[in-house]
């Protein structure tokens, strides 16, 4: 190991910096293109790495606790080439798969700050910490501000903080999942220790005077002041405790948009991994729409929204695990237009089968550009061609981003 003087040329997808050298490529955290950088090397990680000659583009972090904590990675990138990079993330991930397809540039989402989080909360002592765990470690960081949330949630974070500390387990991590609805937080507790059930009584005071819509732990709800609610284009939705939304509001309204003008005058759609009904809510406005989803929650909130839903055409759903048993070609028959939205690992068995469709229009959307680059080959082959695919940015300052693609059957 020996101190050595680093150029960076390249943003990792993990948003290290990286030099080539002779030994092969070295990952600098928190380094940009463009900057030299003196460090000690091993295993092809810098160690204490010092900016010699800093980047243009390097601007000061809008966190506190930015330098120790792992929720972001990229404060210190300026907006533009921070957009750019994103869109290079899918790219490079096309390209990977043989799709020379140039991305849309990268719309940002994330305004408001996200109105969901995953909190974690551990003992230290006698004190109790709550926040995101550090950079390459399972240490926590005791968050007293974060800029990417939703105002709302951060001002809770001294009661969050409380409730978490009646319902510790003796030892590891407990979960909060905060949802903030247009009716207050809606907060799921999981992991909690089992014999929560005495602090019942204290934990529904506090759940009076942090005026929070509902509290649930360990799947149980325990109070519920008023529904949580989500306007889902228009209808209104109780959220499912726990359960998956679009991070930002912003970033709901920029995909739904994308799902609606990729999907066009459709009139038969199919929303598969349809969740509670983001898209198909908004679909039936002007088209039949049969909704898929592995998840017992969020077909009964959706269901729940169906009923009191009024303007819509018609509406099918049913409950099937997609990734097991996907909708089969000659199920996919019924439809002019599919969209789907699977979890990170991607929907390869669904778009093997879709791939062998006659389904005219089909809008992916996907967390995950490794796994939708694998889905889109799959489809090419099958005789699609790829009309568009536009980056969405609603995790700012991470590494994670949306996209849809639009394809349409040659």
């Amino acid at each position: 190991m020996r101190e050595r003087d680093l150029l960076i040329t390249d943003l990792g997808h993990r948003g290290d910096g990286i030099a080539q050298t002779e030994d092969g490529p070295v990952f600098v955290a928190g380094a940009l293109p463009g900057e030299t950088v003196r460090a000690d090397v091993k295993g092809g990680r810098a160690l204490n790495p010092e900016i010699a000659a800093p980047s243009p583009d390097r601007i000061e972090p809008v966190c506190a606790h930015y330098e120790r904590c792992g929720g972001c990675s990229l404060q210190h990138l300026a907006e533009k080439p921070y957009l750019a990079w994103k869109r290079g993330l899918v790219e490079k991930a096309l390209a990977g798969r043989g799709i020379e397809t140039p991305a849309a540039n990268t719309l940002a989402a994330t305004a408001g700050g996200r109105r969901r989080a995953v909190l974690t909360a551990t003992r230290a002592g006698r004190h109790t910490l709550l926040g995101y765990h550090e950079k390459a470690s399972h240490r926590l960081v005791d968050i007293r501000e974060c800029p990417v949330l939703d105002p709302a949630i951060v001002k809770a974070l001294p009661g969050l903080k409380t409730l978490a500390s009646e319902v510790l387990p003796k030892k590891g991590e407990l979960r909060l999942t905060v949802l903030a609805t247009t009716a207050g937080l809606d907060v799921a507790i999981d992991n909690a220790d089992k014999a929560y059930e005495r602090k019942i009584p204290g934990l529904s005071q506090k759940t009076v005077e942090m005026d929070l819509a509902r509290l649930s732990v360990n799947g149980e709800v325990l109070l519920e002041i008023r529904p949580p609610m989500l306007d889902m284009g228009g209808i209104g939705l109780v959220a499912a405790p726990g359960g998956f939304t679009q991070a930002t509001l912003a970033a709901e309204d920029v995909l739904s948009r994308l799902v609606l003008n990729g999907v066009g005058k459709a009139k038969e759609v199919a929303d598969l991994f349809s969740g509670a009904g983001t898209f198909a809510l908004r679909l039936a406005r002007t088209a039949n729409v049969h909704a898929v989803e592995g998840d017992k929650a969020a077909i009964a909130a959706f269901d729940t929204a169906l009923r009191r839903a009024q303007g819509l055409k018609r509406v099918t759903f049913e409950r099937r695990d997609l990734s097991r048993r996907p909708l089969v070609r000659d199920e996919l028959e019924a439809f002019d237009a599919v969209v789907f939205d699977p979890p990170r690992a991607g929907a390869q068995a669904q778009a093997e089968q879709l791939a062998l469709s006659r389904v005219e229009t089909i809008v992916a959307v996907s967390c995950n550009p490794a796994t939708l680059a694998r889905d889109l080959r799959i489809l090419l082959d099958g005789g699609y061609a790829l009309q568009s695919v536009t980056p969405v940015d609603q995790f700012q300052f991470s590494p994670h981003i949306e996209v849809v693609a639009v394809l349409k059957r040659e």
